[in-house]
């Protein structure tokens, strides 16, 4: 009878850890590695690698954006190394980020998953994915818990990572606008983690020191950002690099670990450029900016600052060996 009253014991503990995880749909426009007159940055496959290892979400699918053929495969060589659970299925998404409306293998299977299930969204790119499903099907919006964004900024504040000394622009909100725009007008609740608290953290070699380089898999990451930490370091001053979307992840899997401006509004504002060194055809642009001051547009979670700790999150999970889940 004990025996029995154990096994009962041990069946209600994983059965209540199952039912606590959050159901994740991955979008992202994961460039990790890829061969280019220029190193890439690294921070969406950090984050796919964090996503994977965490006991408290359950990635159902994963779609890709921007060069999809890479990406596909990556994602693949990075689910081999992590994941040793229930396959899950990766999905070819929008190639160039400009189609928006424009149906794919990722749109119809995320269509799918949320016919199924009530799912959050993890964004980790443009929007282009995310807003086509919302606008061709906008039945499905219910069903969208909420959807975690690497994007937006509060008004005056400049993307200079490092020394300050080059601004760098809100990538994943002017690739593709318009399929922000779809986002900012529907009902779907919406959290912004974007670099405002990446900026509160920073990895260098020093901080992949836990890696077991005797790991293939650990081994390759960590010659995999040696490239980018360079380039950081010429372009910003310091060798390291943010890793933004882990911000982003982090909001869903560590919220407790960020300060939020809650029920904020956000919109579209028109202003000067600041990253003319970058953008110098563009003295002027659209500016995704979230601020107590506006009167109207959708109001959201913003996440401002991750707190102390987050960092230290970040790299125990890359030294966590993967299981299944």
């Amino acid at each position: 009878m004990k025996y029995k009253f154990l096994t009962l014991v041990v069946l209600a503990f994983f059965a209540t850890s199952a039912a606590a995880q959050t159901r994740v749909w991955f979008d992202t426009d994961i460039m990790i590695g890829m061969p280019d007159k220029e190193a890439r940055e690294v921070d969406d496959g950090i984050a796919l690698i964090m996503a994977l290892k965490q006991p408290n979400i359950q990635i159902v699918g994963i779609s890709n954006i921007t060069y999809v053929d890479y990406g596909f495969d990556m994602i693949h060589k990075i689910l081999n190394w992590h994941h040793h659970g229930e396959a899950i299925p990766v999905y070819k998404g929008s190639p160039n980020a400009d189609d928006l409306g424009t149906e794919n293998d990722g749109t119809r299977a995320l269509y799918a998953a949320l016919k199924k299930e009530k799912l959050t969204i993890l964004a980790l790119g443009p929007m282009t994915n995310v807003a086509t499903v919302i606008k061709n099907h906008p039945d499905i919006i219910p069903q969208i818990t909420s959807i975690a964004i690497c994007a937006a900024r509060t008004p005056g504040l400049p993307f200079n990572p490092g020394n300050g000394k080059l601004n760098v622009f809100d990538y994943n909100y002017e690739l593709d606008n318009q399929s922000m725009n779809v986002l900012l007008k529907s009902s779907v609740p919406l959290i912004f983690a974007g670099y405002q608290p990446s900026s509160y953290t920073h990895i260098g070699n020093i901080d992949l020191a836990s890696l077991d380089l005797k790991e293939e898999a650990d081994r390759w990451l960590y010659e995999t950002v040696q490239p980018w930490m360079q380039l950081n370091e010429r372009l910003f001053g310091v060798r390291g690099f943010i890793p933004f979307d882990c911000a982003t992840l982090g909001v869903i899997t560590h919220p407790e670990y960020f300060a939020y401006y809650e029920n904020i509004p956000i919109r579209v504002v028109r202003k000067k450029n600041d990253a003319l060194t970058i953008q110098p055809q563009q003295p002027y642009k659209n500016f995704l900016e979230v601020s107590y001051q506006f009167k109207t547009g959708k109001k959201v979670r913003y996440a401002y600052k991750a707190l102390q700790g987050f960092e230290e999150k970040i790299l125990e999970t890359l030294s966590v060996k993967a299981t299944v889940k």
